[in-house]
């Protein structure tokens, strides 16, 4: 019998259809919708249904549905609402988990929904739920207790105590018990909040943890909202204090006065319940039989049974796809009367569905396989959408699956016009690289980089290291050394990554633009174990037979990637450039777009510009080609796929004698990121390891180490590889592509003090932080506060080099991208405003206004790709004067400043008015000259002290017009990317 939604109570009929939560609750066992402005509210005496609807990062939906039991509702309600659960699975295609809540033992992820808290009130549907608004203030007094998950605790007042759970930071779960209202219910281990009619307590134990008491305040302030309409004072009141301080001296009188606090005995809900181990149960026909196993496998499990599975404190019901209907119903009610039968008071009940198990379910198994995945059921999502359609109902996110959705491109989420330095780790020392070859990588090598961008408000920083595939332990373990040391010099403001070849994230592209990775290498480790092992040297020889993979989304974003020169190594979804024999070849598979062979031309002028290539087709080839190959030979034909980010989880970490546990934190926020501790967040392409500024100082060298264990566990069992990159990122320091995953407000990051301190300053302060935000202080080396070394190659800094035009990259393709692509209206404002350089006034010549469709990309696809990168870095603008910064004012004399502010119009007059007069300035510069062989990038003697981007202003006319077969003043008129393309054919470049 199949089951779907038309055959759903008319209340429940075209659920689940978009993202939220939606909820019912059981009147006269049918369901009635529960309005949005009362979610939140339950009654002690009524059963619920919650459905909580997902959207993930494919498009497809994901859905959790929670039965709520409140401790007054009756054992046929609770029976009836667990079907009511099995038929609406069925209805939304059997995927959902299904989970048993009861009255002050929900589970984290449904507590998560009702931040901060819920408190069920008295009464229900049966007796008329006649809410009375009482005409005088209750006081009562409540008890918090746990650092993240927060047990039951009892408390008391005039008349009622309110019992409140904590199970996840800030969710909190109380029912009420008629006792007397005594000193003695308070202790020094708990947090307590007392709510009088003007004032709301919070009490914090002297052995309570500052987290505790953090998450507590977070009560305070629902409190103050819900009961005392957002108008009342709050205290804190720390245990200890006696009657001279104000504050405690009126706590304490409403307990009658000061006493000591006798110590708390041990009560039952500190205890756990002692499992006897795991125990497996078939269902058939509503009977349970157990069954012997010695090790719990995943093929113990039939398709075409259900099963309880008892694991203590968690009891699970698996059901098989192959199932009926009624087996499943039957498996529900079995499960409610071993519930009900058990002596177990803590018990959570969680159903799943077989292909769709929930990690907790999977890790009892002592193997799981890792693709254990079925096919949609018929009757599932497909026929369930086309009854929705033809009800009219919208069900475009309900047919979206992960195989179908197409990934939007990723985005950097940084920007791309900062000062970008490069070291290679060779053994103990750093080799600072030339700006030329600093996205040039040796597989068999590792490398570190600085990159400086400007941020909101300060200058942001982030330090990585790359670690080659081929290169050895040694060089790691250095680089990631002196990556370190140079984060803390800089007072752990950086951002810190780890990068393995291979596992690059987006930023890193972005960073690099033109990246290209060599077989080989030229440290001194590779060399030496090329030189004992006698082992072939791979190391790339531009001569030799060498294959490059091309790939990226964008002209900030493209890889060239060497590769073994085999025709197995090829792949219709790329392209590539082969050359050897002094031939050129470049190769475009079948599903490549105009978008990709653009990208391929413009590497090709960085491996082999100026050489004559030989275009091929997939599918008809030249012999000649195959035969650089080694041969013709299968490859894949088919659209490669790569791993995409998945929806973040956030997880809290506590490590101690190298064994690291973590809780999830569900539907986290960034209120959940607490000073005291270390966070992970996981984002499946890459992790982040946030760390507060009050852990413990000896903790911190230790990060590093916590990301490395998170990935060795994979506790969401998603396959992580060891090689994902890790970024270390502390409080106060955070950068965009981190807090892209909150709603962030950087005043709270920036506040000092511990937790409670932060969260108490703005609950009394109407939500403003206790200090302003600091600046940031810029360290004595960063590009801002430096004068360039002008010995060093000249960086792409916007805030220190006065050459504008290559800010978009050190590549000669991207040169010309620069003039078409630079918006001379808008510039962002947290950036200083950048000086028109000689290079910019170059491209446009007096006699004419620019032609950018001379410059334009060739396709106009690739075009629109190119505009969509632009909103992420401010554009060429002329701007009024500042002071001079000590790098400015060296270059004066070169790029002279504008004397007043001048509209946009102006700005390009300016540029126009003065193209002519820069080129002659070039041709007749007063620079020294020096002969050609002297000044050629590959040359045995070259000139010091020069500047290497400018290579051919050092050569006489003579030689000049020898070389490039044109005067200076006609090289200099002509576009950048065609000087560069020039410059490199002669080896200027």
């Amino acid at each position: 019998m199949t089951f779907s939604m038309r055959d759903l109570d008319q209340a429940l009929q075209g659920c689940g259809q978009k993202s939220g939560i939606e909820i019912w609750r059981i009147e006269s066992f049918k369901p009635v919708a529960v309005p949005k402005e009362s979610h939140g509210k339950f009654f002690t005496g009524d059963s619920y249904i919650v459905l909580k609807t997902t959207a993930s990062r494919s498009g497809s939906l994901h859905h959790d549905i929670h039965y709520w039991l409140g401790k007054d509702s009756s054992q046929d309600e609770a029976g009836s609402v667990a079907v009511m659960t099995v038929e609406l699975d069925s209805a939304l295609g059997g995927r959902a988990v299904q989970y048993r809540e009861v009255q002050g033992q929900e589970n984290e992820k449904f507590l998560s929904y009702f931040k901060p808290c819920i408190i069920p009130q008295e009464g229900g549907v049966a007796s008329g739920f006649n809410q009375v608004k009482p005409e005088e203030h209750q006081t009562r007094l409540y008890i918090c207790k746990g650092k993240h998950v927060v047990r039951v605790k009892e408390a008391s007042h005039l008349t009622m105590s309110c019992r409140f759970l904590l199970t996840q930071p800030g969710e909190l779960i109380c029912s009420h018990l008629q006792v007397a209202f005594a000193r003695s219910t308070l202790n020094h281990d708990d947090v307590f909040i007392l709510d009088t009619e003007s004032k709301i307590f919070q009490f914090s134990g002297s052995k309570s943890s500052i987290q505790e008491r953090a998450k507590a305040l977070e009560v305070v302030q629902y409190i103050k909202d819900t009961y005392h309409d957002g108008k009342c004072e709050i205290a804190a009141v720390e245990d200890g204090r006696m009657m001279a301080d104000a504050e405690a001296g009126e706590f304490w009188g409403l307990f009658g006065g000061f006493a000591p606090l006798p110590k708390k005995p041990a009560s039952n809900d500190d205890q756990t319940a002692e499992s006897d181990g795991i125990k497996l149960f078939s269902v058939e026909k509503g009977k349970t039989e157990p069954i012997e196993v010695e090790s719990l496998q995943k093929d113990l499990l039939d398709t075409n049974k259900c099963y309880i599975l008892d694991c203590g404190l968690e009891l699970f019901v698996w059901k098989g796809r192959s199932t009926s209907i009624d087996q499943r119903k039957s498996a529900s009610q079995a499960a409610e009367e071993f519930f009900r039968s058990s002596e177990r008071p803590k018990l959570n009940l969680v159903s799943v569905m077989e292909g769709f198990e929930t990690v907790m379910f999977r890790s009892k198994f002592d193997s799981w396989p890792a693709t254990s995945t079925v096919a949609e059921p018929q009757q599932g999502r497909g026929k369930v959408a086309a009854l929705l359609q033809r009800q009219g109902v919208n069900v475009q996110g309900l047919v979206k699956t992960s195989s179908s959705s197409s990934k939007d491109e990723p985005k950097p989420y940084i920007d791309a016009t900062g000062n970008l330095q490069v070291w290679r780790i060779n053994g103990e020392e750093k080799i600072s690289l030339e700006a030329a070859e600093q996205s040039k990588f040796y597989s068999g090598d590792c490398y570190i980089f600085q990159y400086s961008y400007p941020g909101e408000d300060r200058e942001e920083h982030l330090v990585g290291t790359w670690l080659g595939k081929q290169s050895f332990e040694e060089d790691r373990e250095s680089a990631i050394s002196i990556a370190s040391k140079m984060v803390e010099s800089m007072k752990f403001m950086p951002a810190q990554a780890r990068i393995y070849e291979g596992k690059e994230p987006i930023q890193f592209f972005v960073i690099m633009q033109s990246f290209i990775t060599f077989k080989g290498g030229v440290s001194d480790a590779f060399k030496k174990y090329i030189a004992e092992n006698e082992v072939p040297d791979n190391t790339y020889d531009k001569e030799g037979v060498a294959l490059f993979r091309v790939q990226g989304s964008g002209p900030e974003n493209m890889q060239a990637i060497q590769i073994e020169a085999v025709s197995t190594g090829l792949n219709s979804s790329h392209c590539y450039i082969l050359h050897g024999d002094s031939t050129v070849f470049t190769w475009c598979g079948n599903l490549t777009s105009s978008d990709d062979k653009e990208l391929m031309e413009r590497m090709l002028d960085l491996i082999k510009p100026n050489e004559h290539t030989k275009a091929q087709k997939e599918g008809s080839e030249c012999e000649q080609f195959w035969e650089l190959l080694g041969g013709k030979s299968e490859y894949p034909s088919q659209k490669s796929k790569k791993d995409g980010e998945s929806d973040p989880h956030l997880f809290s970490c506590t490590f101690s004698n190298d064994n690291l546990k973590v809780t999830e934190i569900f539907s986290f926020t960034q209120d959940d990121l607490m000073t005291e501790d270390i966070f992970i967040l996981d984002c499946h392409t890459e992790i982040f390891v946030w760390v507060g500024q009050q852990v413990d100082p000896k903790k911190k060298p230790q990060v590093l180490t916590i990301g490395e264990k998170f990935l060795k566990h994979d506790f969401l069992l998603e396959n992580l590889a060891s090689e994902t990159p890790i970024y270390i990122v502390t409080e106060g320091n955070e950068p965009p592509f981190f807090t892209r995953f909150f709603t962030w407000d950087s005043s709270k990051s920036a506040m000092h003090g511990n937790s409670f301190q932060k969260k108490l300053a703005v609950l009394t302060n109407k939500g403003k932080p206790l200090l302003d935000k600091p600046k940031r202080r810029v360290p004595a080396y960063s590009s801002r506060s430096s004068v360039p070394d002008k010995s060093q190659p000249r960086s792409r800094s916007m805030t220190s080099s006065p050459d504008r035009a290559r800010v978009r990259g050190r590549s000669p393709a991207f040169n010309a991208l620069a003039a078409n692509f630079e918006k001379l209206g808008t510039r962002n404002q947290s950036t200083p405003p950048p000086m028109v350089s000689p290079l910019v006034r170059k491209l446009y010549p007096k006699s004419h206004a620019p032609d950018l469709t001379k410059l334009a990309p060739k396709s106009a696809a690739f075009a629109a790709r190119t505009a969509l990168f632009e909103k992420f870095r401010p554009t060429l603008q002329e701007a009024a004067p500042t002071t001079p910064s000590s790098s400015e004012a060296t270059n004066e004399a070169e790029a002279p400043k504008p004397t007043s502010e001048t509209t946009d119009g102006e700005s390009m007059n300016n540029i126009h008015e003065d193209s002519k007069e820069e080129a002659e300035a070039e041709e007749d510069s007063s620079l020294p000259t020096f002969p050609y062989e002297r000044l050629k990038t590959d040359s045995e003697d070259p000139v010091p002290d020069i500047d290497l981007a400018r290579r051919e202003a050092y050569m006489s006319a003579a030689e000049f017009n020898e070389k490039l077969e044109m005067t200076k003043k006609e090289f200099y008129k002509l576009p950048k990317w065609k000087q560069n393309k020039l410059k490199m054919a002669v080896q200027l470049f």
